[in-house]
Formats: C-alpha cells, sequence, structure tokens
C-alpha cells in the first residue's frame, strides 16, 4: 500500500506531515531522506509481516508457559500440627517445615482455644514450641495459621489433654555427671514410672539428673531453664506413685526441704498422740503428806480413828469426792498427835493395808482421870479394873501411831 505525504514542519527528532484529507501525522524525521525539507512529498509504503508477527505470538505464548509452570502450579501449603510431648503443666507442640513455594512469607501465629497465643520467631527455621503455666488434667485446643503474599492457611485444631499428677509418663530425663552404677539405676527407675530418657537436653526435656553441676548438657539445661536435680528425685517420684516438687532435690538444696507423701519415709513419732498420753508430775515430800491416804477394802476402821476424805473415780475418770463420816471426839486421856515425816508420808501412799505396829511404853501408875471412861467411847472394853478405878496389874496401854492413819484408844491387852 503506496500514501503520498506532504511534509509541513522538520524538527530535531518530529516531522509534521498531511494528508491530502489535510490531517496531521507525526513521523520520526530519522527515518525521512537527508534532503528532505518543508513542501517535500514522500511516498511511505506500509505492508503486514506475518513471519515476524508468528515469531512474536510463539515468543509471547512460550513466556506464559514458563510463568504458569513456576508459579501457578504449587501455592503455600497449610502447616502440619502435632503434640511433641505433653507433662502436668506444660505441653511441646511441633510441626513440619512450611512450604511457601513461590510466595513470601508474613508471619506464623499460635492460636491457643481460639485465642492469638504468640507469634513463632523465626518461622523458617523454628520448627517446635514449648506452652508452660497450664492447668493439671485440662484440655486445650491449638492451631497455627500462616500468612503469606498469596494467601493465609491455617492448621487443623489440635487438643491436648495435661496429666494426671499421678501419670509420670510425659517425664523425660537427660542425665549429666553420675557414677555409672547410679546412671544404670536411674534409667531403670525412669523406665519403671513409665518416663523417656535421653542423652542430650532437648526441647521437650523435663528434668536435668546430675550429681554435678558442669559440661555442656549442664550449661544447656540452665539456659533453657530445665531444672536440675538429684537422682533421688526420681526415686521420690516412684516412691510416692506421683510427680513431687523438685525444690527439696536441686544438687545445693537441704533435704529436710523435700516432701515426704503419708506413711512413706515418715520421721518417727509418738506412738500415743497427746490426746491418749497423760503426763503427770512425781508429787514432792510435802505434797504427798497433803494428799488423802486412799483407804481400802481390807483396812479396818477402829473407833475414834480419824478419817480422812477419800476420792473415788467413775467410770468416765471423773474424781468424785466422798464425804467422810463424822469424826469420834478423842479421850481425854489420848495423847497428842505426832508429827508426821515425809518418809511415813511416802510409806502411807506407796502400801494400802498396814497392820499397826505397837509402841512399847514405860509402866506409869494409874491416874485418878483414867478412872473416868468417856461418854463417847463407847467400844472401849468395860473391865473392872477401868470401872473400879485401877488398872488390872500386868497390863499396860498401847496406842497407834498417827502416820498409820488412824489412832486407837486405850485398849486392854
Amino acid at each position: 500500500m503506496l500514501i503520498s505525504l506532504t511534509v509541513g514542519k522538520v524538527d530535531a527528532g518530529v516531522a509534521v506531515l498531511l494528508t491530502k484529507d489535510k490531517r496531521l501525522i507525526e513521523f520520526p524525521s530519522i527515518l525521512l531522506p537527508d534532503s528532505i525539507s518543508s513542501g517535500s512529498i514522500v511516498d511511505i509504503t506500509v505492508s503486514r509481516n506475518h513471519a515476524s508477527e508468528s515469531a512474536t505470538q510463539k515468543a509471547f505464548l512460550a513466556l506464559q508457559s514458563d510463568i504458569y509452570t513456576t508459579y501457578g502450579q504449587t501455592s503455600p501449603s497449610a502447616p502440619l500440627l502435632r503434640c511433641r510431648n505433653a507433662t502436668q503443666t506444660s505441653v511441646v507442640l511441633e510441626w513440619d517445615p512450611i512450604s511457601l513455594a513461590t510466595a513470601e512469607l508474613r508471619s506464623l501465629s499460635l492460636y491457643r482455644n481460639g485465642s492469638k497465643a504468640g507469634n513463632i520467631p523465626r518461622p523458617l527455621e523454628v520448627t517446635s514450641t514449648k506452652i508452660s503455666g497450664l492447668a493439671v488434667d485440662t484440655a486445650y485446643t491449638f492451631h497455627l495459621v500462616l500468612r503469606t503474599s498469596a494467601g493465609q492457611y491455617s492448621s487443623e485444631k489440635l487438643t491436648v489433654r495435661t496429666h494426671k499428677m499421678t501419670d509420670l509418663s510425659g517425664i523425660t530425663v537427660t542425665p549429666g555427671v553420675l557414677p555409672a552404677p547410679l546412671r544404670y539405676s536411674l534409667a531403670g527407675a525412669v523406665e519403671r514410672i513409665g518416663g523417656k530418657v535421653v542423652e542430650s537436653v532437648r526441647i521437650d526435656t523435663t528434668h536435668f539428673v546430675c550429681t554435678e553441676g558442669r559440661g555442656r548438657e549442664w550449661e544447656r539445661a540452665v539456659e533453657m531453664n530445665i531444672p536440675v536435680v538429684r537422682p533421688e528425685w526420681v526415686e521420690g517420684c516412684e516412691r510416692e506413685g506421683r510427680i513431687v516438687g523438685v525444690r527439696g532435690y536441686y544438687l545445693n538444696a537441704d533435704p529436710r526441704l523435700r516432701q515426704v507423701g503419708q506413711g512413706v519415709n515418715v520421721q518417727p513419732q509418738s506412738r500415743r498422740t497427746d490426746s491418749q498420753t497423760s503426763i503427770r508430775p512425781i508429787p514432792t515430800a510435802s505434797q504427798q503428806q497433803d494428799q488423802p491416804r486412799p483407804q481400802t477394802s481390807s483396812t479396818a476402821q477402829t473407833p475414834g480413828s480419824a478419817v480422812s476424805p477419800r476420792t473415788s473415780t467413775n467410770g468416765t475418770g471423773t474424781k468424785m469426792a466422798q464425804t467422810p463420816p463424822p469424826p469420834t471426839p478423842p479421850a481425854k486421856d489420848k495423847p497428842g498427835p505426832t508429827a508426821e515425816t515425809p518418809e511415813s508420808a511416802e510409806t502411807s501412799e506407796d502400801e494400802d493395808d498396814l497392820t499397826p505396829e505397837p509402841v512399847r511404853q514405860e509402866y506409869r501408875p494409874p491416874q485418878p482421870r483414867d478412872l473416868v471412861q468417856s461418854p463417847f467411847d463407847s467400844s472401849a472394853p468395860k473391865s473392872p479394873a477401868t470401872l473400879g478405878g485401877g488398872q488390872e496389874p500386868g497390863r499396860s496401854h498401847l496406842s497407834r501411831k498417827p502416820s498409820d492413819g488412824g489412832s486407837f484408844s486405850e485398849v486392854q491387852l
């Protein structure tokens, strides 16, 4: 196709061409001959290049195919969350490395019971986390949310229940510096309680057991805030059948702080409690003298003897006072009471039945007052010597010691 155009104006970069119907066309001046000036007429031939068009179309389709293969066939994957270990108060979660395909990472967040618990630091490197401070024997629901430039992807919800105090299967022990026999016994004790033994400190390690605080693994345990305890802690858990506190089992802890369950290794105690044991002080000699002497059924009460008040106990152990009988007035010729010594008081307390011991007295002639019988002494024998105003020859007067619990009137022998 041939087109004739008139040059209207030529500039350094653009020439203005006029059509027959007076239309203006801007045309690059670099494509015009060098001798062209205003008023020149140029002929331009226009045709379609099919070969170039086909080649360009093929190149464009190949580029679209490469873009689809690289970016259209793969997409980010949702995280796969699972439980690695659970204890009474903590849960260890882990997941596979996240797949972003060609997308860019925005964030990786952990949700607990529907609420955001926090973002995972360095999500392209970290594939596990530990959640502490949970309640004992409680169910929790966790899931991960991955945000990328290609969209948002959530994992399946995972329900985990923390263990009871008697469930020791979540204990994971890493042994440190231990003697060989102690290490062997530790492995057996951990196996019996249902726990696990790992040689290196990991995120699911619950306790680091050793007798000396040194070594690389010990440093890692301290850095990760893992309790460092003695082997006795595992023995305590096995003995109690439940997880015990670690306060008394640290390397430098006082063994007296260790909690011992009821009935296991209890410190010696008295067999009788304070309510069952009655402690009575030993009375002194003066207190024994003031205490009344108990009277037994074998002790005979003689007329005219002084009766001391007695006490008896009922079935409940309560002391009940007994009212003594009225005393018999002593005879006029009765000798005065003899002072009682502490030795005699102790003798009267220790012995219940004592036979009156006669005391020898020198013979004295009868006095006029001996001839008169006391009106209150009705039990005295009325012998002819007594009524006649004299004492029979060869007879003497006997008196009983006041310390024997009573006194006798004059008795004719």
